[in-house]
């Protein structure tokens, strides 16, 4: 029997019609999209930069079998691999997302948009080095700009945590819609590749929570993009697609998974996300922390010399914090860690700063974490929660009080939006600069962190540079 190779049977699913319109037809015009894309890709490929300092991250990267050689394969910055293009977007993403410090989306699904990047750098190196392509970095930073519309619109009204599942998934789409259409993929391949992304379905979301909180929430993005990139492919070499992935009848994505309810689109895709995505400048920290932490610093030097005096410590929250965030008893590993509020309130409060070394094992023995931990009580503040969901705001408020046991307390520290929030995006760019030549020195010598200074800071020069010549100046 000859294998149908498209959704001609069926009127396809509309949303999946839609992402794949959107691939293949929008032009993307928006200066600020486009200037954002540029600052995105900077400051991800810098935290993958950081966390090449961590075994426990590089054990993931290199090729499945120990010596595996790819000629003209997808490079993996800040190293000296050279992959295939599915294992490339792991490798890629693996870094990028491990210590939890690239940008953010939070809505009614929450996630980090630039995951994405690990699946678009991977097929543009290899559709350069392996096809003859000559694609610029413009047309990767309109692939991020994309990216970034498909997971972040189908973020704002469907929540798959509550549903158990994790946003990853949407990650998953993102990528197989952006790189079937950036290997030359027809209106068809893209859905026929997006179909089978939401039939993949999603992991569950148990790693990401006590009592089974671990490691997997830092590979799971990179599974996802990487696996955006087989489904591309597969669909270019004529795999057949499912036109009602999303609709059909008990056996699809919305009865099975979803609780019946309509996967939707709320908005037009245009480059909306991107223009109001969250950095995390300051602090390697779950989002919902972020104005936690800033509270924090402020108060340390008035509590650094009375720690053993403080009695209680309230925090004023929101409801998502709350839920995801409030965490009491034993903490067993970093992502355990960097997903408790009472932890990050405790870093910034004892030490004055927050980074990604304060989450591992030397530092979590300091037994005055776990002493002001146990001092500390989370409370919702409805206002807070109100004004998160709300989008003309997208508030991530917290505060932050100190009552001593002499009766005396600070002042309540509150911070509603974060350095890396659109409304202080001002103060925070030049701020993620410096993280990001901070990031690159931990990597590459003075004259190679130099040159990709230079292309990465002029927006003209960026855009002109071709993705190989690129993908050069990141290796070492």
């Amino acid at each position: 029997m000859k294998q149908l190779k498209s959704v001609e049977a069926k009127n396809v699913d509309p949303i999946i019609e839609t992402i794949a319109d959107y691939v293949l037809n929008k032009e993307i015009t928006s200066e600020l999209a486009l200037e954002t894309a540029r600052y995105v890709l900077m400051d991800t490929l810098g935290c993958g930069f950081l966390a090449l300092r961590y075994p426990e991250c590089t054990k993931h990267l290199g090729p499945i079998v120990s010596g595996t050689i790819v000629p003209n394969g997808s490079r993996v910055p800040g190293t000296q691999f050279e992959l295939d293009p599915v294992h490339g977007a792991f490798n890629i993403g693996c870094m990028i997302r491990w210590l939890d410090y690239n940008d953010t989306w939070l809505a009614a699904e929450w996630g980090h948009p630039s995951d994405n990047i690990g699946g678009i750098l991977a097929a543009a190196d290899y559709l350069c080095r392996s096809q003859n392509q000559a694609l610029k970095m413009k047309d990767v930073l309109v692939a991020i700009v994309k990216a970034h519309e498909i997971q972040g619109v189908l973020a704002l009204t469907n929540s798959l945590n509550r549903q158990g599942l994790d946003h990853v998934l949407f990650v998953k789409v993102a990528t197989t819609a952006v790189v079937t259409g950036m290997l030359g993929g027809t209106k068809e391949e893209i859905m026929n590749a997006v179909s089978n992304a939401w039939i993949d379905n999603s992991s569950l979301r148990t790693y990401r929570h006590f009592p089974n909180t671990g490691s997997r929430k830092s590979w799971a993005a990179g599974d996802a993009t990487s696996r955006g990139v087989r489904l591309a492919i597969m669909a270019l070499k004529g795999e057949m697609g499912y036109s009602t992935a999303l609709s059909a009848l008990k056996w699809g994505f919305q009865d099975v998974l979803f609780g019946g309810k309509e996967i939707t689109l709320s908005r037009q895709l245009d480059s909306y996300v991107i223009e109001n995505i969250l950095f995390k400048i300051s602090y390697p920290a779950e989002f919902h922390a972020q104005t936690a932490a800033e509270c924090a610093v402020q108060l340390h030097p008035i509590v650094t010399e009375r720690l053993e005096d403080i009695d209680k410590i309230v925090i004023d929250t929101q409801e998502s914090a709350v839920r995801i965030l409030d965490k009491k008893g034993p903490l067993h590993n970093p992502p355990d860690r960097d997903h408790c509020l009472q932890y990050i309130t405790a870093i910034g409060l004892i030490y004055g700063t927050i980074n990604a070394d304060h989450y591992e094992d030397d530092v979590a023995q300091d037994q005055r974490i776990d002493r002001l931990r146990e001092r500390m009580e989370i409370i919702e503040n409805k206002q807070y929660s109100i004004d998160y969901l709300n989008p003309d705001l997208r508030s991530i408020a917290n505060a932050v009080q100190i009552y001593f046991k002499d009766g005396t307390t600070s002042d309540k520290i509150e911070c509603h939006y974060p350095i890396g929030h659109p409304f202080r995006r001002d103060e925070g760019i030049p701020l993620l600069v410096k993280k990001f030549q901070a990031n690159l020195e931990t990597r590459f010598p003075e004259k190679q962190v130099q040159e990709i200074m230079r292309v990465c800071m002029d927006s003209a020069v960026l855009n002109e540079c071709h993705v190989d010549d690129f993908m050069s100046k990141l290796m070492i």
